[in-house]
Parts: structure tokens; C-alpha cells; sequence
């Protein structure tokens, strides 16, 4: 199956121009200046991207695939993430998590799940455990989960801060990352350590003291919703600027933006300005995930769900909004997370890589056509695959 996509504004996502791409056997076989000459015989797919920017698909690090919550009690169970919401949100690649609930949501259903999406055409991983500590693995230990699950990746979420978490000391915390670091190594994987960050006062203190107290570098850890509040979001600030990796979460409702959580586009733009490496910033949508409102005595009072919508919206924001460079706001849902997972094959246009891209019209950027594992998913606009149960 030969795809060719031509006369597109490639971003890589750094700017390359105007570029012609063949896609063979699910990968990006060549990128050639426009006017590429290929037999029509052999050719399965041709794609005029005229108008339109050629960009890596959409890595979400952080999906509750089988969903999440029920935080407020049975009936608040989140549904499963549908194929056809990540297609049309340009997500190519994902890594799914449990959350808060690691009794009745489970390793062996996350990856089945994970599984499930893989066949159904998108890349999908997991992380292994949930909030609490000790770690509900699938094998019994983390670097077993690591090194024998080639979908597992990393541990976590692990929660910290937050009323909600098992509370653990940092010489917890630290065993769990010696024990993803030490299978990240041994399996050519990230090993990495998603940290989940809630409202309480503690906000990156247990990361901090990990890497004051041991040897284990900064970069273990990946801690997820900076942007809680202003005051974790100045604390990351700080901690991105002495190397370390933070993560916005861009699925809000409106009153957690009008109690002071930092809407992601603006907090990019924030970060750059103060200086902190684009390298280390990513931003996930927590898709799936409840949404949970809680008042001062710690009682639930509202519930809404993670959109994975928004991981590109908020980078649409950036640019449109913010006026941060469209190859430096893409980084934050491409390379970027790439590097931090160790997805080699993803987040970049390049040759050999993996044929995940997704078209955007060059004007308004919205998304066209999305291009997963070298298959066409949507199609200007149209769905051409979907779930297996979707209508």
C-alpha cells in the first residue's frame, strides 16, 4: 500500500516547506521537494494537501482508556475511550493509565484495552499501577511489568498532594522510581514515573526530596497537572527550570479556570517567557478521566469527564491566541513527549519513522485528515474508520 501526500506545509514539527511524502508499509519511506514522480500503477492513495500543514500525529500521554473515577460512588464510572474520539482529535499514539480507582479498574483490563485500541489501527501503551503505593502491578513487581509487557512503559499515575492518595514518605515514592528506572533500563524503555500532583500544600515536594536524598536523576519523574493553581503552577516553573520534565493537563471546566487553574495555552506561554526549556514541557488531556469538584470538607459536589479534544485545542490556542510559534507549540504534543516516553518512532515526520500525520488547514488550523500507522482514519473531515462497537 503506497500513500502519497503532496504539496503540504510540512512541520516536522520543525518547518521544512512545501514537501511531497510517500508512505509505504506504514512508514514515511520519503520526503522529497514537491513534483515527485511515482508510477500511478503502485500508488493506493494520493492526498492533494494544498492549503493544508502536514504535522506528526497527536502523542496523549495520559488517557484513562477504560475510564476512570467513581468518585462518586458506582454510577460515576467513566465510559472507555472510543477510537473515533482519538482520531478525530488527532491522537495517533497513547498511553493509557488506571487513576484513582486501582480496585475495580485493573492491569489486566488496561492492557486488554490497550490491546484492543493497537488493533483497532492507533498505538496504544500503559503505565503500570494507579494512585496508590504499593504499586498494583500486573506481574508482581515493576520491573517484571517493564521488562516482560512490551505495552507497558512506565509506572504511575502515582498521586502526591492530594487527599485522595495513599500519602506515601519519599522513601516510597523513590523505591517505586529505582524500581521503573531499573526496568526502563533493562527493556530499552522510558521507565518513567507519572506523578499525579492535587491541590495539597505538599505540590512537588516528595519529587524534590527524592532527588535531594538519592541518586535518581529529576527526569525519572513526569508530574501531570501543573496547572492545578497558580501556586503548583510557580513551583513548576521552578522545578522545570532545574531540568525537569512537567505536564499541563488541558481538559478543565469553566469554574476551575475561574478558581485559578492556568489555562494551558497561557501557561506555555508563560513558562517560555521565564525562561524553562520547551523540551521539558508536555500536555496531556487526562481523557476519560472524572472531573471531580470538591468543596473544603473534601465533599464531592460536581463531576464532568477528560475530552481528548483538548490536548489540541489548547495548542490551536497557543498559536491563534498566544502567538507562540506553531513548531514550538506542536513540540508539547509531538517530539516532545516522544523523547520523554522514548517513542523513537513517533512525534517526528521523518524517514523510517512510523506514518502517523495528520493534516490541518494552514489558515484556522483545524484538523483535516489523520493518518495512523500509514492508514487513513479521517478523511476531509470524514471518519473512514471507526471502533469496533462504534455506529
Amino acid at each position: 500500500m503506497i500513500t502519497l501526500i503532496v504539496n503540504g506545509e510540512v512541520y516536522a514539527p520543525d518547518y521544512l516547506g512545501k514537501k511531497d511524502l510517500i508512505i509505504a508499509g506504514g512508514k514515511i519511506a520519503y520526503i522529497k521537494d514537491p513534483g515527485i514522480q511515482f508510477p500511478e500503477e503502485y500508488v493506493t492513495e494520493k492526498i492533494d494537501a494544498s492549503g493544508q500543514l502536514v504535522i506528526p500525529g497527536f502523542i496523549d500521554s495520559h488517557v484513562h482508556i477504560m475510564g476512570g473515577g467513581g468518585e462518586g460512588s458506582y454510577r460515576t464510572r467513566t465510559p472507555e475511550l472510543a477510537l473515533s474520539s482519538s482520531i478525530k482529535a488527532g491522537v495517533t499514539t497513547i498511553v493509557g493509565v488506571i487513576g484513582t480507582d486501582g480496585t475495580t479498574r485493573t492491569m489486566t483490563a488496561l492492557i486488554a484495552k490497550a490491546r484492543g485500541l493497537e488493533e483497532e489501527g492507533i498505538t496504544c501503551y500503559a503505565h503500570t499501577g494507579s494512585y496508590q503505593i504499593p504499586v498494583r502491578t500486573l506481574t508482581g513487581k515493576i520491573e517484571d511489568d517493564l521488562i516482560l509487557i512490551d505495552r507497558i512503559i512506565g509506572c504511575g499515575e502515582i498521586a502526591i498532594s492530594d487527599h485522595r492518595s495513599s500519602q506515601p514518605t519519599w522513601q516510597e515514592l523513590a523505591k517505586v522510581a529505582s524500581a521503573a528506572r531499573l526496568g526502563g533500563m533493562l527493556s530499552g524503555k522510558a521507565g518513567i514515573v507519572n506523578v499525579h500532583l492535587g491541590d495539597g500544600k505538599g505540590k512537588l515536594g516528595l519529587i524534590e526530596e527524592v532527588c535531594r536524598e538519592t541518586d535518581i536523576p529529576v527526569k525519572t519523574f513526569h508530574p501531570t497537572h501543573i496547572n492545578r493553581n497558580p501556586e503548583l503552577f510557580e513551583a513548576g516553573i521552578a522545578f522545570a527550570a532545574n531540568g525537569g520534565y512537567v505536564d499541563f493537563t488541558t481538559s478543565t471546566i469553566p469554574r476551575f479556570l475561574e478558581e485559578g487553574e492556568v489555562k494551558c495555552s497561557k501557561g506555555l506561554k508563560i513558562m517560555l517567557e521565564k525562561g524553562v526549556p520547551e523540551e521539558n514541557i508536555t500536555f496531556t488531556s487526562d481523557a476519560q478521566a472524572s472531573l471531580p469538584d470538591f468543596n473544603d470538607l473534601g465533599e464531592l459536589t460536581g463531576l464532568k469527564i477528560g475530552d481528548i479534544s483538548s490536548l489540541y485545542k489548547e495548542v490551536r490556542d497557543a498559536v491563534l491566541e498566544e502567538g507562540i510559534p506553531l513548531e514550538t507549540a506542536l513540540k508539547v504534543i509531538t517530539s516532545n513527549p516522544a523523547n520523554v516516553l522514548k517513542l523513537h518512532q513517533k512525534g517526528r515526520i521523518a524517514e523510517g519513522l512510523d506514518a502517523d500525520i495528520v493534516l490541518a488547514d494552514a489558515g484556522s488550523l483545524q484538523l483535516t485528515t489523520v493518518i495512523a500507522k500509514g492508514k487513513t482514519m479521517m478523511k476531509n473531515g470524514e471518519m473512514l474508520v471507526k471502533g469496533t462497537f462504534e455506529e
